[in-house]
């Protein structure tokens, strides 16, 4: 099997650790050789965060470099524009319709750009929208957005919705465990 590379990037603070956590453990059980990266960048609340996850019969290293990742997992516009580079001709992003003011915009020293996602759009990008943060507050909480996102991920994979919510309660703590099953459910139907 060829390797494939998924990037999780986003904003610190996002849940973006737990979802690789989660994918790595899914493609793990699924008997997938995996290599998930530490964090890069500023993982405290606010920093840009980027993490590697990369599975096949036989993966070497988990960094992911410009034109190599399959799919982008984004938990902001911003950040799914900053990596888009990294993207493969044929790849998907998904990306959530968040948007976190960086603290350029915070300041006044800067705008929000308008049109992210048409941009991508118009770039060639595949880009595939969630509301993540409205249908994670419908489950419950606003932190399991990244819970949301991973569901919208599992379309993407031929790996069935059982062994998705398996990962799931491996992964959390369990007093979380039915508000992220919730999460992930609104997430994969909607």
């Amino acid at each position: 099997m060829e390797t494939k590379s998924i990037m999780i990037v986003g904003v610190g603070g996002q849940g973006s650790l737990l979802a690789s956590k989660l994918l790595g453990r899914l493609l793990v059980d699924e008997g997938y050789d995996v290599k998930v990266s530490e964090v890069h960048g500023m993982s405290q609340r606010g920093g840009s965060v980027v993490t590697y996850v990369r599975f096949g019969e036989q993966v070497y290293s988990p960094i992911v470099t410009t034109g190599e990742a399959d799919l982008i997992v984004s938990f902001e516009k911003i950040e799914a524009a900053r990596h888009l580079p990294c993207l493969k001709k044929d790849g998907v992003i998904v990306v959530n319709t968040q948007q976190i003011d960086p603290m350029p915009v915070i300041t006044g020293a800067a705008e929000y750009p308008a049109g992210v996602l048409e941009e991508m759009v118009a770039a060639g990008a595949k880009v595939d929208a969630i509301d993540a943060l409205s249908l994670a507050e419908e489950a419950g909480s606003s932190k399991a957005a990244n819970i949301v996102l991973m569901a919208r991920v599992a379309k993407y994979f031929d790996i069935p919705y059982e062994k998705w919510i398996a990962a799931i309660e491996k992964t959390v703590a369990p007093k979380f465990a039915e508000l992220n099953k919730k999460a992930f459910a609104l997430g994969y139907n909607a």
